[in-house]
């Protein structure tokens, strides 16, 4: 009796036991079952996270290419000219804000890109004013692959040493060079085609084909009144250009420039054809601190009017040595001699020797000042300041 009760009660907590487990196994199941649904949630909703981050990141990374592909830049350079002419004694003393540039470029891809300058000369354009409002530049750049390099547009011509690279704290002294800027012409731009072919490191070729010059009697065959600037440009007879460029020493850059047109007129003189040809050579040698520049250039003008009037020869050369003193102070002299009257007239031959400093408040800010000296067919003296700028 004793032992079939002792078996019914331990029967009886046995099944009080399962009954409890089975209860607490089924509870347990069921926060299993919640925390799975809970988990499941979080991966979608982290899933809908990484997406929103991924399309972020994409619009991110699409804005910030487009804004790099699209660069702004300019520059810009303030005058002050002091000097007296001795032979009349009258003086200059003028302000001027000579240029204000402004560029826009776009990189379409990594072998197509686009250029572009727009300037106003003298701060005010219009009827009445001293100023111009120019496009300098704007053409399409392509390489056709690393030896060769094209372009199709309005852009320099690739002549001299500042008339590709003239931004006011690439140069020294107030105002440009009297022989680029008289005999050249610097700035001079033309619309057309050129192609720059790299030969062999350090050697480069460029030839152009663009339009040319408008010279006539009533110009005076001057060479700098012959700029049309590509604006309704005459272009019955076209301008052909080819240049070679050496930079394989270090410090060391030689370059030279011909350039042949047919005829300066146009096809408008009755009688007379003025066929022209332009040389340049310069040489560029820095040693450590120290450069020297050097250039020559020489137009030969084939026609009887430019003859008459003693334009048929015109040329002129400059050097100048520089010494870079720090990163801020640079101080130059220059001595240029050109003739736009027949090349060898003492009577119309002109002399100018600049002496100066630079003082480059950051590598592309800078404040100028110089003392020019004219003799020759001229006589004046004097000072000029400046500041210019480029970003």
């Amino acid at each position: 009796m004793k032992k079939t009760l002792i078996a019914a009660t331990l029967l009886s907590l046995f099944s009080s036991q399962y009954a409890t487990a089975s209860d607490d196994t089924t509870e347990l199941r069921q926060i299993i079952e919640q925390q799975q649904k809970v988990l499941k949630d979080l991966e979608k909703r982290l899933e809908q996270t990484e997406k929103r981050v991924e399309t972020t990141a994409d619009v991110v990374e699409s804005t910030a290419s487009s804004k790099s592909a699209t660069t702004i830049g300019g520059y810009g350079e303030l005058h002050y000219n002091n000097i007296t002419d001795n032979k009349t004694g009258k003086d200059k003393k003028e302000f001027d804000f000579h240029r204000f540039v402004l560029f826009v470029g776009h990189e379409f891809n990594s072998t197509t890109r686009f250029f572009s300058e727009l300037e106003v000369e003298h701060s005010l354009a219009g009827e009445g004013k001293k100023g111009e409002v120019e496009l300098e530049q704007a053409y399409i750049e392509h390489d056709f692959n690393e030896m060769l390099t094209g372009k199709a547009g309005l852009f320099l011509m690739p002549v001299g040493i500042i008339n590709e690279t003239h931004e006011p704290d690439t140069f020294y002294g107030v105002e440009r060079n009297p022989v680029e800027k008289d005999i050249i012409p610097a700035t001079w731009w033309e619309g057309g085609l050129t192609l720059n072919v790299k030969a062999a490191p350090g050697l480069a070729f460029d030839t152009a084909v663009t339009s040319g010059l408008y010279l006539d009697q009533s110009s005076g065959y001057k060479i700098r009144n012959g700029r049309q600037k590509v604006s309704e440009a005459k272009g019955e007879d076209l301008a052909y250009t080819g240049r070679v460029k050496y930079t394989a020493v270090p410090g060391l850059e030689l370059a030279a420039t011909v350039q042949y047109q047919s005829d300066l007129t146009q096809g408008e003189a009755a009688v007379d054809t003025a066929s022209a040809t332009l040389l340049t050579a310069h040489a560029i040698y820095s040693i450590e601190d120290f450069t020297v520049k050097a250039l020559y250039a020489q137009w030969d003008i084939d026609g009887k009017e430019a003859e008459a009037l003693g334009r048929d020869k015109q040329n002129g050369f400059y050097i100048e040595p520089s010494y870079r003193i720090n990163e801020q102070f640079g101080v130059f002299a220059r001595y240029n001699e050109w003739d736009n009257n027949a090349g060898d007239n003492a009577e119309t031959k002109k002399k100018q020797t600049n002496l100066g400093v630079n003082y480059w408040l950051h590598e592309n800010v800078v404040f100028k000042a110089d003392f020019e000296r004219i003799t020759g067919a001229a006589d004046s003296d004097g000072f000029n300041l400046g500041v210019g700028y480029q970003f």
